[in-house]
């Protein structure tokens, strides 16, 4: 399998070493519209226990992949959460058979609007249809269903990850024993909606979106892709991260200019963020996967009272929140709190007190380590995923 990806004027041929799994039967989508064929790209780690009860599902936030926890093939960099996935550690592949696909809409190997229209035969670009979280999920559990595994031992993500994982325990409660949704809310703020507008429009005004027709001309829309990442990006982090890091400090020289050259170590990061980004996404997916979110709203389809969604539920949950994530804050998961409660669900909340803002649980932050390793281990004692599961061996993808 490989990927298609404009560089400049230039087109590249990306090898994706993934599993594929592809669907003759038809998906029908929340738009009205469905897509006749489709296929999700994903990893696996660890190995299926005979019961088929260790299997957890990790969700990968807005330009996130399959990649979680090996070395990605386009830009060389560790997994995604190689600090929390692996062998040891907190989503122990060595006790847990850890999932991880590409969402539809996506563009590393999912069925999205760089793929090929097999109605035309080009990339479908802007004809692709509108795609929402609740997509995504049906999508994944076409897959889960494809590897024969009856229910998930956890649904565990961060950010839009966070989204599928609670669209999971509302769509198909019954095949979810437990959830773990970071950094997250139940639908989308018009404050984010905002943002990613913003971003959106940064990428259609670039003149080499071309109507979001740029892969049949062989171009791309690099600046406005580029912005788009730069104006998300500093909503991943706090002020105070932010300040730390950079200050006003001159980048590489020692006064300013009095020109728009990057004269701060801000600019120049934020400047590095957005093309690096180019590189490895699709400008369209990016249009699509944003609107997938905003349009997120977990209670509109249980009359607007979000505890309905959760009605009847005996998935165990875990929220987390980080205390200077301005993206999520902790009142959208207190809100999902509450209304676990108010169905008397199986609930516990950790708010973690962090200055890393929304990108805090993609790091270094061993509350979060230990609240993840806590809660799996305590579901997996009710799982019956006792000491001698640990005796699988090895990780293969």
């Amino acid at each position: 399998m490989s990927r298609l990806l404009v560089t400049g004027s230039e087109y590249r041929t990306i090898p994706l070493a993934c599993q594929l799994f592809q669907s003759s039967e038809p998906l029908p989508l929340d738009c009205g519209r469905s897509l006749e064929t489709f296929q999700i790209a994903y990893q696996t780690y660890g190995e299926l226990n005979a019961d088929k009860t260790n299997a957890v599902l990790v969700c990968h936030a807005l330009t996130g992949d399959q990649h979680v926890a090996d070395r990605h093939p386009i830009t060389g960099k560790p997994g995604w959460w190689e600090t929390l996935v692996g062998p040891g550690k907190p989503v122990d592949t060595k006790r847990y058979f850890v999932i991880c696909s590409n969402v539809i809409g996506g563009c590393m190997g999912s069925t999205g609007p760089a793929s090929i229209n097999p109605a035309t035969g080009k990339p479908w670009g802007l004809d692709f249809p509108v795609i929402t979280i609740d997509d995504m999920v049906r999508a994944q559990s076409r897959l889960i269903e494809h590897l024969e595994i009856p229910d998930l031992f956890c649904v565990i993500g961060g950010s839009m990850g966070g989204m599928q994982a609670l669209e999971w325990c509302a769509s198909y409660g019954d095949r979810v024993f437990s959830a773990m949704p970071i950094a997250t809310a139940a639908r989308q703020s018009s404050q984010n909606i905002a943002f990613n507008e913003v971003g959106r429009q940064a990428v259609m005004a670039d003149p080499e979106w071309r109507a979001g027709r740029y892969l049949e001309e062989g171009t791309t829309p690099a600046k406005g892709l580029a912005v788009a990442r730069m104006a998300a990006h500093i909503t991943y982090l706090s002020d105070e991260a932010l300040h730390r890091k950079f200050g006003r400090n001159l980048q590489n020289r020692q006064k300013i200019t009095f020109g728009f050259d990057a004269d701060f170590q801000v600019e120049s990061y934020l400047r590095h963020q957005g093309i690096s980004f180019v590189d490895r996404f699709d400008a369209n997916s990016y249009l699509y996967i944003t609107r997938a979110m905003d349009y997120f709203d977990l209670a509109a389809d249980f009359g607007g009272v979000l505890a309905n969604s959760f009605t009847g539920t005996k998935a165990r949950f875990c929220l987390v929140s980080f205390t200077s994530d301005w993206l999520y804050p902790t009142r959208e998961s207190r809100a999902i709190v509450q209304a676990l409660n108010a169905v008397a669900a199986n609930v516990s909340f950790v708010e973690i007190d962090t200055d890393k803002g929304h990108d805090a649980f993609l790091l270094h932050e061993p509350e979060l380590f230990a609240t993840v390793r806590g809660f799996l281990e305590s579901a997996g004692a009710k799982r019956g995923l006792t000491a001698a599961e640990e005796g699988i061996s090895g990780e293969g993808i």
